[in-house]
């Protein structure tokens, strides 16, 4: 919440794929020394001038250094801006430190996490002092879970008006999909998963749907692991590899909202794979995918071309069912890729957010939803190719 330092947002990890892509950008969508003061920031000063070139932002962009092995120099960074966006990941071996300096500043952040272990480590250690310092720390900002959690939120918002209150029960179904995951998404799940063989409490907490609600656990949720066929929509459903993370943010945006959707909220995700024998052979053969533990997936900082990231995009279609059962759909697009693409200018304008924006959230550890609310939907719509509409 800190205003008036000398940037509005850093973004650590500039020169890794997708933090050059943030800072592309920022550089083209606000420029460098206009009405949002913003800095690379990574290890090198040299690596960073080279990323500037490529990039083509201008030769006035500043430069911060910070490394994560230098706890001082995150302390520093984090002082002297409003909001620290880091891509750097992943965050279980990288970005402990990073939201230790943060809240101690009182500064915002945001991150592109995914990893719920580590998610809760840091609500448990830092909301109280996150409270304190008035930063708001605000976890998952890219395409896991963005999308899916201000979606969720904008249906209630719309169920509101159209149906007279939430609906206690919400199915998103991703209709289409077309671009690659990052290569720090196959990281952080590799690291997860690293975890989980030494921990048993971290196996504990990958299979609760309530794992980021301290304190509070609700109704059983639908497991979604296995391929189904859905009678409403006359399609077979498979299952979809963000839903383990997604459907734990949109629970904690619930109980971070006061339960504004209910304590007996019930939420999946899955995949929509098509209709009859040829859709049900889709959902098995997505069911036993593994291509996120083979050696061909891509690696961090490895990412795809400006053209394939172009001409990606994914499209959501949320349904949400009241107890007298009347129900209202939403749909969600992105423009690019989700994995990048999109994700890097979802992640810039939730920070820009922040900063700029007249966000009255006070300290803590946040999903997107509760932290930013509408304000972030409409700047996801003016600036960052995402749609979010009402359908029939």
């Amino acid at each position: 919440m800190a205003k008036n330092r000398e940037f509005d947002v850093i973004v650590y990890g500039a020169t890794g794929f997708t933090g050059r892509l943030v800072a592309e950008y920022l550089a083209k969508q606000y420029g460098v020394g206009g009405s949002l003061k913003w800095a690379m920031a990574g290890r090198s000063e040299s690596k960073l001038a080279a990323v500037r070139d490529e990039i083509g932002a201008p030769k006035e962009t500043p430069f911060v250094v910070a490394d994560v092995s230098d706890p001082s120099s995150l302390k520093a960074m984090a002082e002297r801006t409003s909001v620290v966006l880091t891509t750097v990941g992943p965050y279980q071996l990288y970005g402990s430190d990073v939201v230790a300096a943060c809240v101690a500043a009182g500064t915002d952040y945001v991150d592109l996490c995914g990893e719920t272990p580590w998610m809760r480590t840091i609500i448990d250690a830092h909301s109280d002092v996150a409270k304190k310092s008035g930063a708001r720390i605000v976890l998952s900002c890219g395409f896991d879970s963005i999308p899916f959690d201000m979606g969720v939120f904008f249906l209630q918002e719309q169920a509101k008006k159209q149906l007279g209150g939430t609906v206690p029960r919400v199915k998103t179904r991703v209709r289409a999909m077309k671009g690659t995951f990052s290569g720090g998404t196959v990281a952080s799940f590799r690291a997860t998963m690293a975890e989980a063989g030494k921990n048993p409490e971290v196996v504990t907490l990958l299979q609760d749907p309530f794992s980021l609600t301290p304190g509070f656990s609700g109704p059983p949720q639908p497991e979604g692991n296995k391929p189904e066929y859905d009678e409403s929509l006359g399609v077979w459903l498979a299952p979809f590899i963000m839903a383990s993370i997604n459907t734990r943010n949109v629970h904690r945006s619930n109980a971070l909202l006061g339960h504004a959707y209910g304590k007996d909220f019930v939420y999946d995700e899955m995949m929509i794979a098509g209709p009859g024998e040829q859709g049900e052979a889709v959902a098995k053969m997505i069911a036993g995918d593994s291509s996120m533990m083979s050696e061909d997936a891509p690696k961090p900082g490895e990412g795809p071309s400006k053209n394939e990231r172009e001409e990606g995009m994914y499209d959501v279609l949320i349904i949400g069912e009241a107890k007298d059962g009347k129900s209202i759909k939403v749909g969600v697009t992105g423009d690019r890729d989700p994995g990048y693409g999109s994700t890097s200018k979802i992640i810039a304008e939730a920070a820009v957010c922040l900063a700029k924006d007249d966000i009255s959230a006070p300290g803590g550890i946040y999903t997107s939803a509760p932290a930013m609310g509408m304000k972030l939907v409409d700047r996801l719509i003016s600036n960052a190719g995402l749609t979010f509409a009402v359908e029939a």
